[in-house]
């Protein structure tokens, strides 16, 4: 069972474009050192769809590699062509994954029988945890319930990352297949009433730049600890809407920068926060308890 906070990782760039690898691997062990419960590599808060076929596979072994184990590492591998799909998530398993998370088909608009058939294909042909990720908001097409429940029956499909926002979800979904299949929240801003819903954790972005905190909430639900569950909710609150208040990476980038874990750098078309955007990022990362290294230098990768 993947559960927890997992993060879903940033893919630091230089100046020029290129993957800055030495971030990457400070970024991914400062994550680590952070207490986070798991990782994941070229998702698309790593903006997957600009990478490179060769960057990408680089990214994931690299990942596995630094992890070494410490935590599951979930890697991106989605793509809206399913052999495409099957590639990347059977070279993920060959570079030592430990479970692959699949984005609904975007653009194509495929019918339920059709996102049942392009999962059911991944699932007979690569034997590895698979996280079906349903995000309607990027993708266009929706998981129905029913359609996940099918799903659920397949051998390698153990999971869902849900950012549909619809909180009835979890709990109808636990309630027609059980506690067993793995259920993550994709939606910042309801981690913790996900969690309440039946949820098992989240996949998240807001843990790039507070990953202690994140993990500290997960914590203290698994140790009751109303209190505590409370105090990380509240200072994280502003955090989880305002990174998505421009087109994600874009603010969460800007505040790891801020924090000096890397360039301030994405991949076109996507383009660096405003500076209206980048004025509200910093009250709420000092509502977070979050300092920016221009005013306090910290070596967060250390």
């Amino acid at each position: 069972m993947f559960k927890g906070s997992i993060t879903a990782l940033i893919t630091p760039f230089t100046q020029s474009g290129e993957i800055d690898w030495s971030a990457y691997d400070n970024f991914v062990e400062w994550q680590i050192d952070q207490g986070i419960h798991g990782v994941v590599p070229c998702g698309t808060t790593g903006e997957s769809p600009t990478l490179t076929h060769d960057e990408h596979k680089k990214l994931v072994k690299r990942c596995v590699e630094i992890v070494d184990k410490r935590v599951p590492v979930i890697a991106g591998t989605g793509s809206n062509n399913t052999r495409e799909a099957l590639e990347l998530t059977q070279e993920a398993k060959d570079d030592g994954a430990d479970g692959a998370l699949i984005v609904t088909p975007y653009y194509n608009k495929p019918t339920q029988e059709g996102l049942y058939q392009h999962y059911k294909a991944i699932n007979d042909s690569v034997d590895i945890p698979v996280i079906v990720y349903n995000i309607p908001g990027r993708s266009v097409v929706d998981i129905s319930l029913e359609t996940m429940a099918r799903l659920s029956e397949l051998k390698n499909i153990v999971g869902l990352k849900d950012a549909s926002a619809d909180l009835e979800r979890p709990l109808i979904l636990r309630n027609m297949i059980g506690d067993d299949f793995c259920q993550l929240t994709g939606e910042n801003s309801t981690y913790t009433a996900f969690l309440a819903q039946g949820g098992h954790g989240g996949i998240l972005v807001t843990s790039n730049i507070a990953p202690k905190m994140c993990a500290d909430l997960f914590n203290a639900w698994e140790n009751n600890d109303l209190k505590e569950i409370a105090r990380c909710r509240d200072a994280l609150s502003f955090l989880h809407k305002d990174l998505f208040m421009e087109p994600s990476p874009a603010p969460v980038k800007y505040v790891a920068n801020q924090l000096g874990l890397c360039e301030n750098n994405l991949r076109l078309p996507l383009l660096p926060a405003t500076p209206a955007c980048e004025d509200v990022l910093k009250t709420s990362m000092k509502h977070a308890g979050l300092v920016a290294a221009n005013s306090a230098p910290i070596k967060a990768h250390g």
